[in-house]
């Protein structure tokens, strides 16, 4: 080939490549323009002048974008009172309740940034995520409290505010929490001033004459998520204003037939970009009735979809198993459904047939969706719109963003229909990693042509007309009910057992939550193992990591298989529990 048909060839297959999504977007949505505004304001313009439309939805507690907006200002002024500057971190570490989505909008409108924690979180990883914030005011999930007092007493924290889940449910079930459950928690002295409940911390904001709002500008931090990144070592990401807005701008074009007044399901956690983002800020700016559920529970989940029927649902492969598994949706009618998504881990060819069955004999006219995405990004960068919904696919880009798929050896782009690392640009990447430019400069990377590409660590392919598909992780990152869990965390604490020579974790298939960690462990020489030791190294586990991160199954072995590199074979331990499973069948 010559010189200048070779550079034919690369300019034409370029244009090509960049634009082939292009065809699946209307001209109104190829030119969208995203926002330069702050996360409230512009959750505030979109929602307008008509703010009796209701916002929330918490345990049949229904709140309209008036009362909505009056406990952010609130919040806002209360959080002011207590010395929050702009720029400073406040940790939000509960499930999802009104409060928290208060707290989050408040900080933004103060010019705060919003530090969002599992409220499952070890105390450890509590800890760890206050120093590296360096956080001084803390939400917390009032039933934390016992467990979490010691690590706030060593933090930089100096006043956590205790929110109870029955905060702004009806009275009646605001009694019945009460009775069953608030009673026996351990409360904080009356004397300890570094504490506060929520009601006292709202009195101080109704009393306050603060009219504060803050000038943000588009490029300023405004969220920190927490993720173990492609790389598996636990980091807080920073995700801007721009980036965060870009994402609802985004989502709104994908449930493009959504409209005011509709309602959506959100069970998805706050404290993870799909959640926060999608299932809460994307509906809250589009007057969708967002539907809060703190936690799973299958009987309130039955009736939310029996009596508020809700028009949109996201969530994970568990969610869906434990629907179809649950005999009271035999008599639920589907048919007001309009979008439901699934995330946060990948969903088999197998999964997603039963599911799209499941729809239909219920009366939708729809079938799942499926997104892909990385908290690096907020959540999802690809989503398969009606058109590009093919069996196995992630979709297209979503709209503003570019996908490419490279050698993660080299970065050189590899042609349409070969595999490689996946790799994302668009409006939503994060700023980076908090406190640490080592790890973000191995996923942030800058190719030849001096563009920057968010590595995903995934491996996949783009068919020729598009369609994007994911094959298979690149590292050893195991999913636990759409949670990312690294085996390399869970090998740390069990290697602090004394009696621990050698351990490896990896990912075992579940019925219901799709994958679980199982531990192998070696004992040091001379010592058996006992139902004792097995104890400690639960109880060890239980202290440091998060629940979805616990071993589901230990096994003792007197050695573990090794690569010709005399590293621990990971690889084929996978192999024999496949074997296994296999022989059972």
């Amino acid at each position: 080939m010559t010189p200048i048909r070779d550079l034919f060839t690369k300019l034409f297959k370029k244009k090509k490549d960049n634009s082939i999504w292009l065809e699946y977007y209307s001209r109104e949505e190829k030119s969208i323009k995203f926002t330069d505004k702050s996360i409230y304001n512009y959750m505030v313009d979109e929602v307008g002048e008509d703010k009796d439309f209701i916002a929330l939805n918490y345990f049949g507690n229904r709140l309209s974008y008036n009362e909505f907006f009056y406990n952010i200002n609130i919040c806002a002024k209360a959080l002011r009172e207590y010395g929050v500057k702009n720029g400073d971190v406040v940790t939000i570490c509960c499930p999802n309740m009104p409060e928290a989505i208060y707290v989050f909008y408040a900080c933004n409108k103060i010019g705060a940034v919003a530090d969002m924690v599992h409220p499952l979180s070890s105390p450890e990883q509590l800890y760890s995520y206050l120093t590296n914030s360096k956080s001084r005011i803390l939400f917390l999930v009032d039933f934390n409290y016992s467990k979490m007092k010691e690590v706030i007493e060593k933090s930089l924290v100096y006043k956590t505010i205790l929110v109870s889940p029955k905060e702004s449910m009806p009275i009646g079930l605001t009694i019945g929490y009460t009775l069953t459950r608030s009673l026996t928690q351990k409360k904080p002295k009356l004397s300890d001033n570094k504490y506060m409940s929520w009601k006292e911390f709202m009195g101080v904001g109704l009393l306050s004459n603060d009219k504060y709002r803050a000038k943000v500008d588009k490029n300023d931090l405004a969220l920190i998520l927490h993720s173990g990144g492609t790389t598996g070592t636990p980091k807080g990401i920073m995700i801007s204003n721009y980036s965060f807005n870009a994402l609802a701008q985004q989502s709104a074009v994908n449930v493009i037939e959504v409209k005011p007044k509709e309602k959506i399901l959100t069970i998805l956690p706050i404290f993870h970009g799909f959640g926060l983002g999608v299932c809460v800020h994307t509906p809250l700016c589009l007057k969708v009735e967002t539907i809060l559920m703190p936690e799973y529970d299958a009987n309130r989940f039955y009736k939310i979809w029996k009596y508020d029927k809700p028009n949109v649902i996201l969530g994970v492969p568990t969610l869906w198993e434990g629907m179809m598994s649950n005999k009271k949706f035999d008599d639920v009618d589907m048919s007001q459904l309009k979008y439901i998504v699934n995330g946060g881990d990948y969903l088999t060819l197998t999964a997603e047939a039963r599911i799209n069955d499941f729809l239909h004999r219920h009366g939708a006219k729809v079938d799942i969706l499926k997104g892909y995405g990385m908290t690096e990004s907020v959540a999802a960068t690809a989503y398969t719109f009606p058109g590009t919904n093919e069996p196995g696919s992630i979709g297209i880009p979503m709209v503003g963003n570019k996908y490419m798929v490279c050698n993660p050896d080299t970065l050189e782009e590899l042609p349409l229909g070969e595999e490689g690392e996946l790799c994302v640009q668009g409006p939503t990447l994060m700023m980076g990693y908090l406190n640490n430019k080592e790890e973000t400069d191995k996923v942030l990377k800058k190719h030849k042509d001096g563009t920057i590409w968010l590595h995903s660590g995934d491996i996949g392919y783009i068919a020729p007309n598009g369609i994007i598909y994911y094959t298979q992780r690149l590292k050893r990152m195991i999913v636990v009910s759409g949670f990312n869990v690294y085996p390399s965390s869970i090998e740390e604490v069990i290697a602090k057992h004394p009696d621990v020579d050698k351990v490896c974790v990896i990912g075992i298939p579940h019925k219901y939550k799709m994958h679980v960690p199982k531990a192998f462990v070696v004992l040091k020489e001379g010592i058996e193992p006992t139902a004792k030791i097995k104890k400690e190294i639960i109880e060890l586990c239980k202290s440091s990591l998060s629940v979805f991160s616990l071993p589901k199954y230990y096994e003792f072995r007197d050695s573990l298989p090794k690569t010709l590199y005399n590293k621990v074979d990971y690889k084929k331990l996978e192999k024999e529990e496949e074997e296994k499973r296999n022989s059972k069948n």
